[in-house]
């Protein structure tokens, strides 16, 4: 970005502390209260040059406390308060103390030694963080300012706390880590590929993160009428996904649906055909882009959408505006992106957003093209499917929607998942742990959903998962509803043959082969077993077990550990060849 003779600590740390005040102001904060201090000084030059903000000074930050709070209790908006670092910031507590009780928005800046310096016997270094408690609504530590850390996730921090503060009222804390040197004559210009990051925002007078909470009734969606949108669905239920389609419907959109929203378009298997310029250029015409639901897991979905709204994709003609759906106020957002975050019950939201749309007749219809691409992925893999009986993973994936209407499918973390959002579509209710997106605690996981719903239930599980929740299939012992766990034995960690992991340890360090099966394992626990070979059989199994059986099978599809991503290939070579 900067040649290392061009970098400057002092100058990154200004620009870190003129980005967070300029956000500040956006949320309001008219007055700051400066006690001295040279660990402060990236924060007290930065306010001082803020023509938003009136400077307060004192030499007693006791004092400089009570002083915030009386201009926050006249002025009913949040006040700043700046000072540097050691006991300096154990004084502000009687006056944190006080706004907890009496429900004053102040927001605490606290400079600090750099995390280096902290326990090792430096000068005036304590330990800052969490040092107000429970007396603060928010606390947000933030690591010392460099290139390696953009300000896209600075900004997106700071507003998840503001709008904490917003919802909660009383203090939030911020504490600020600043190396040497403090002081310095270069110019921020010497960061200037780094500061156009944020461009957007700085021209902008808006908070970087918009934040709409309540019922979400009230959004008017008429600004989205005639223009090029997009809806994704990422982990929503399945009513929720319906919801979602009739809205794109409605409005001529594309609908991009993770597997876990159990539910398909006419643009699935995005997965693969985003890895292709025709398909990324297409769906780059997109102006609107409203997510509903969180974890997506496609991680070509999340690039393109990263890429896209950055500019830093060479297809892009404009970033789009992008609208964020959930009923968990919880930051998503994970690369930073400037977002309009409805905080609302899903099915309502949706429901009033139908609403307003309400001719039959799609109004925009802009991206039937892209229907193409997955028709060419789904002829590819269907190629591939029916030029051999003999069944293996990729076969696999794409039986989900020969299920019975009545099943509810759990996917778990392992290749399989991705495969199926590859390659597969759903039209069943969809669980999923992908929150840690952990392979403990799957087997459990399934088995209350199952005893929950009390519907037949099918799990798709890994070798190492199973292996290691293994003492949970006792939990399906005594199943009365009919259950399959599906097993795809690839002996170990195959998903790391999708990974750039050194090859001399890839299969020592990360497959772990272990050379078991799982015939014994079904017999200790008294599940009926099958070893599934061909495709065929496999399905007619499945389905008998499901429709007429009582309890648990267990099935093991047993293919060699390089397979999978071996085919994975195929079928992508075969995809770009069509084209």
């Amino acid at each position: 970005m900067n040649s290392i003779a061009n970098r400057d600590q002092a100058v990154m740390n200004r620009i870190w502390c003129q980005v967070l005040l300029e956000e500040l102001t956006r949320f309001e904060v008219e007055h700051i209260c400066v006690a001295p201090g040279s660990r402060s000084t990236p924060l007290t030059l930065e306010a001082d040059e803020n023509p938003n903000l009136t400077l307060h000074t004192h030499y007693d930050e006791r004092g400089l406390g009570f002083l915030a709070l009386g201009l926050a209790k006249a002025s009913h908006k949040p006040v700043a308060i700046v000072v540097t670092s050691g006991t300096a910031v154990a004084n502000l507590l009687p006056a944190i103390a006080e706004a907890k009780l009496t429900d004053e928005k102040l927001v605490v800046l606290t400079a600090d030694r750099p995390v280096e310096l902290v326990a090792c016997g430096a000068n005036q270094a304590i330990v800052q963080q969490g040092i107000f408690s429970s007396h603060v609504t928010a606390a947000l530590n933030l690591p010392s300012p460099n290139e390696q850390v953009s300000l896209r996730w600075l900004l997106t921090s700071i507003d998840d706390v503001m709008y904490r503060q917003d919802r909660d009222g009383s203090a939030v804390h911020i504490n600020c880590a600043f190396p040497e040197p403090l002081y310095s004559k270069q110019p921020k210009s010497i960061y200037q590929s780094y500061l156009d990051d944020v461009a957007l925002w700085q021209q902008s007078n808006q908070r970087y993160s918009q934040q709409l909470s309540g019922a979400g009734a009230h959004f008017d969606c008429q600004t989205w009428r005639g223009r090029k949108g997009l809806i994704v669905v990422g982990s929503v239920s399945q009513a929720e996904a319906k919801l979602a389609h009739t809205l794109a419907q409605r409005l001529g959109w594309p609908i991009l649906c993770d597997v876990q929203s159990g539910t398909s378009s006419a643009w699935a298997h995005f997965d693969i055909w985003l890895q292709s310029e025709a398909g990324q250029k297409a769906l780059s015409e997109a102006e609107l882009v409203l997510q509903v639901g969180s974890r997506v897991i496609s991680k070509r979905l999340n690039h393109w959408l990263s890429q896209t709204q950055l500019g830093t994709d060479a297809l892009t003609t404009a970033p789009f505006e992008y609208h964020y759906l959930s009923p968990s106020i919880d930051r998503n957002n994970q690369d930073h992106l400037m977002q309009i975050h409805h905080h609302a019950d899903t099915s309502t939201w949706l429901t009033h957003a139908i609403k307003q749309f309400e001719s039959d007749e799609p109004l925009c219809d802009w991206a039937n093209e892209l229907s193409q691409f997955s028709g060419a992925v789904n002829r590819a893999a269907k190629w591939h499917v029916e030029a051999s009986v003999e069944l293996n993973e990729v076969a696999l994936a794409t039986t989900l929607n020969q299920l019975p209407s009545v099943v509810n499918i759990f996917l778990g973390n392992s290749l399989f998942v991705r495969l199926v959002d590859m390659f597969g579509e759903v039209a069943h209710e969809v669980y999923s742990n992908r929150g840690a997106s952990g392979i403990d605690g799957l087997v459990a996981t399934a088995a209350g959903t199952a005893r929950a719903t009390n519907q037949p239930t099918v799990l798709y599980i890994g070798d190492t998962s199973l292996l290691y929740d293994l003492n949970s299939l006792a939990l399906f012992t005594h199943q009365q509803t009919p259950c399959v766990i599906v097993v795809t034995n690839n002996d170990g960690g195959a998903i790391f043959g999708l990974l750039p992991v050194p090859e001399q340890q890839k299969q020592q360090l990360y497959q772990m082969p272990h050379g078991y099966d799982f015939s014994a394992a079904a017999a200790q626990f008294k599940l009926a077993y099958y070893q599934a070979d061909q495709q065929e059989a496999y399905q007619a199994k499945l389905e008998q077990h499901l429709t007429s059986g009582q309890g648990c099978l267990l099935i093991e599809v047993t293919t060699p550990p390089e397979q999978a991503s071996a085919h994975i290939k195929e079928v992508v070579n075969r995809f770009h060849a069509s084209l």
